[in-house]
């Protein structure tokens, strides 16, 4: 039995100010602040190196941001990057943060830019701050517990309007934009949220909820909110306040509450209400057995560009001016990825088996097949999962669903090949 493991928990804010760019910078910048935004995590030692783990409500960290983020909670909690796990829950009312997309945008003056520099490195002055603080408040692990609950009228498949021959015909996105659309069959999710949670005793520490949809009932307008998964998980912490409450978003690339939300603002709390619910029911079934082993996984995968990106016909996209400013932004995030390729800077991948629990942990937006397969490798052990790590590629369809286009595979930087190299680093993380 492993007696000597500790937790460390943190969390502070990382609302942005007013007037900073939102989702990239292709939506109405900060004007007012709902709710605030917060990182939160835990340091957990004693098995090796410290581990750390945290949940950002932000769109998406990319690329060299990511690894600065991973690299600033290593450095104050002792430990090295490739033992950190950043991922966002992924609001789109919050920054989408790619420094060398700034670095190209910020070239030409009437672009918005991405993130404030100034901004994002006081984010990670507070992660440190934040890790230095949970460091003189560990609190001792002895058992470890899981559970599930059926998420009602929350989670459904975005790509579900196709032709005869499979074509996607429209998306429906966050908010159903028509009763067609909405009236249209739930397709593909993964219906469950999991809840794996740590022990001291018989006193809960922390517990980490995971759950696959896009986390947005509606944005756009300025004003910030961590939106209805943040607002269920504030919901679950104001009332359980001795334990660190966390929220991840599952592989939900192709999945979004369209079919039951038509993007009123009443639907917000509606939506909350049911994610909260499952978190409280999920929680209900928890019978924490003690632990007797811990390990961490990493893997790399570095798969190719899309075939159709050019560095010169990016570089070309972002100064024309005749087209939309979304579309030239957009340009320099692929051309992000073309650099990074370059560099030959892998994505990592992680998992932390905590006996038969075990956490994974995804980069960007994956579709949902990826979960619900990982999950049939796993028949014996509870699986979590997480997306939405390291964002560089933006969305990771399934080899299959290349052929179909759609929003979700337009917007895909990557070679079809990444579903082998996922799908096998997936495995190998998994092969205990």
């Amino acid at each position: 039995m492993t007696s000597d493991l500790y937790l460390a928990p943190f969390r502070f804010d990382v609302t942005p100010p007013i007037g900073h760019p939102l989702c990239g910078g292709w939506i109405k910048p900060v004007v007012a602040v709902d709710d605030p935004l917060q990182a939160a995590g835990f340091v957990l030692l004693g098995a090796g190196q410290p581990i750390v783990i945290c949940a950002v409500d932000w769109t998406g960290i990319l690329n060299d941001a990511h690894l600065r983020w991973r690299s600033a909670l290593a450095e104050a909690a002792g430990t090295t990057p490739d033992r950190v796990a950043v991922q966002c829950v992924h609001q789109h009312n919050a920054p989408l943060v790619c420094l060398e997309a700034e670095r190209i945008v910020a070239a030409l003056s009437e672009l918005p830019h991405v993130v404030d520099l100034a901004f994002f490195s006081s984010c990670l002055e507070h992660a440190r701050e934040a890790v230095y603080s949970g460091l003189k408040e560990t609190r001792r692990i002895t058992h470890i517990a899981h559970g599930q609950a059926i998420v009602e009228r929350v989670a459904s498949n975005r790509r579900v309007h196709r032709s005869e021959t499979g074509q996607i015909i429209a998306t429906r996105d966050s908010n159903g934009p028509t009763a067609e659309l909405r009236a249209m069959a739930e397709g593909l999710i993964d219906p469950w949220l999991k809840t794996v949670a740590f022990y001291c005793e018989d006193r809960k520490v922390a517990a980490c909820h995971y759950y696959a949809t896009h986390p947005m009932s509606y944005y756009g307008d300025g004003r910030i909110s961590s939106d209805f998964a943040g607002l269920a998980r504030k919901l679950r912490q104001a009332e359980d306040a001795e334990c660190l409450h966390l929220y991840f978003t599952g592989c939900a690339g192709n999945v979004a509450p369209g079919k039951y939300n038509d993007g009123s603002q009443e639907m917000r709390s509606v939506l909350t209400q049911r994610l909260y619910q499952a978190i409280v029911r999920s929680e209900e079934v928890l019978s924490p057995v003690p632990i007797t082993h811990v390990s961490w996984r990493t893997a790399g995968i570095l798969p190719r560009p899309r075939s159709f990106l050019s560095a010169d016909g990016l570089r070309d996209q972002v100064a024309d001016t005749r087209l939309s400013i979304t579309h030239r932004s957009r340009s320099a995030f692929m051309l992000s990825w073309l650099h990074r390729h370059e560099q030959g800077t892998p994505l990592v991948l992680s998992a932390l088996q905590m006996d038969n629990i075990v956490l994974l942990h995804l980069p960007a937006e994956c579709f949902v097949e990826y979960q619900l397969w990982a999950q049939q490798l796993q028949p014996t052990n509870h699986l979590a999962i997480a997306a939405y790590g390291d964002g560089g590629p933006w969305y990771i369809p399934v080899k299959d669903e290349y052929p179909y286009g759609g929003y979700e595979v337009s917007m895909a930087f990557c070679d079809e090949e990444v579903d082998l190299l996922l799908s096998g680093a997936i495995q190998s993380l998994l092969a205990w």
